[in-house]
């Protein structure tokens, strides 16, 4: 009787959903502004909770924040707000869902001022060697997070702007023997 071992994950969940968030997804390039402003506000409510709180929940948030269109968001008001509020399939905190606003509002800012949020995240790509720990955040985190503030976004401190970074392929932080840093690294070399 032979026994398939579990593959090298940089973490392991007895949830199968979050191994597959690990293998499919994180880390993966996200280069496209929807993508990269749902990441920016899903790493915004995940701030002190569980990742898989988030992505149990990913689906009812793309619902509620119109599938996390920065165009339809920033158009949101109080009424909107209300709304979320009570939508018990996402995480109702109000400093959250306003900064989800006010985020898309920011896209649209660096849309207009000449460096939409794709080239200004992509600025701070970084490629080497895997890590050796990881870090909460980077010089880099937190200069894009001063950067994301000033065109208007909240809760993009350099921990939650760092998060963001890693998943989205920004950074490859795969540990070096993850049975995904390879693929992961061909795909960000082909952008």
């Amino acid at each position: 009787m032979s026994t398939s071992a579990e593959p090298v994950r940089c973490w392991t969940s007895a949830d199968a959903s979050y191994n597959d968030y690990h293998d499919l997804e994180w880390g993966r390039p996200v280069t496209d502004e929807r993508g990269l402003y749902e990441r920016l506000c899903l790493e915004g409510f995940q701030s002190g909770l569980s990742w898989l709180t988030i992505l149990r929940k990913r689906d009812n948030f793309r619902a509620a924040f119109a599938g996390f269109d920065p165009d339809v968001v920033a158009d949101f008001d109080e009424h909107d707000v209300e709304r979320l509020l009570g939508d018990a399939g996402i995480v109702r905190h109000r400093g959250k869902i306003e900064a989800a606003i006010a985020n898309a509002r920011g896209v649209l800012a660096l849309r207009e001022a000449g460096t939409p949020l794709p080239e200004l995240m992509w600025e701070y790509r970084r490629d080497g060697d895997a890590p050796t720990e990881w870090a909460a955040e980077t010089p880099e985190s937190r200069e894009l997070s001063k950067r994301l503030k000033a065109a208007g976004f909240r809760f993009v401190g350099p921990t939650t702007v760092y998060s963001a970074m890693q998943a989205c392929g920004i950074v490859n932080d795969h540990r070096a023997d993850c049975h995904v840093r390879a693929d992961v690294e061909r795909q960000r070399a082909q952008e």
